[in-house]
């Protein structure tokens, strides 16, 4: 497994390709902008683009989607309460072609070569924000970040249901590398003992 970091966008957002190099497939995750940026970093990768993953609906984790379906023709994974039919705004995901559509959630679990992603699904930041795990590394979006959590008081946010999330993510067993949409990377380990918005593990 390899995964490739590229920040894209003017807010900034992680932007991860993941890869089974052996049976050279890949996946993006939350391709904010930059599509010729983002195209160049698969070439380079010499694997097929097999999906697109979101992590949640926001535009600076989907802007580049169009011109990458134009180019690559691949399934776009969401959770449906995060999309709507265009036109519409910033924080919602506009539904592609139901040729490309595709809806993910909780337990999911999609093949990338022989790796298996998993979707958790952790509301709090929107509605259908999602994690993906695969194998010890977690691509936590805009749910959990290095000593922080995302916002909640766009639509769709919530407070409550972040912490009833994050508690979640304290709850998994092992040390898992955690990829958040913003900022550095970090570990779960870290967050559990170090993050004030994450329960600890005594209080799960």
């Amino acid at each position: 497994m390899r995964i490739d970091t590229v920040c894209v966008g003017p807010i900034q957002t992680n932007c991860y390709l993941l890869q089974d190099e052996t049976a050279g497939v890949c996946a993006l995750i939350d391709p904010g902008d930059e599509a010729t940026r983002l195209a160049a970093l698969v070439e380079k990768s010499g694997c097929r683009l097999q999906y697109i993953l979101l992590t949640h609906g926001h535009f600076d984790h989907y802007t580049a989607v169009p011109a990458l379906l134009k180019r690559y023709g691949v399934p776009v994974y969401i959770h449906r309460a995060d999309t709507a039919e265009p036109p519409c705004g910033d924080l919602v995901f506009p539904r592609v072609d139901p040729a490309y559509q595709r809806y993910c959630a909780e337990g999911d679990c999609l093949n990338l070569g022989d790796l298996t992603v998993r979707v958790l699904e952790t509301p709090g930041h929107t509605a259908g924000s999602v994690c993906y795990l695969c194998q010890d590394v977690l691509f936590s979006g805009d749910t959990l970040f290095r000593m922080s959590c995302g916002r909640t008081d766009l639509p769709g946010g919530s407070f409550a249901a972040i912490r009833r999330s994050l508690a979640r993510l304290a709850a998994l067993s092992g040390d898992l590398t955690v990829y958040p949409g913003h900022d550095a990377p970090t570990t779960l380990e870290l967050e559990r003992s170090r993050n004030p918005y994450m329960p600890r593990r005594s209080e799960v």
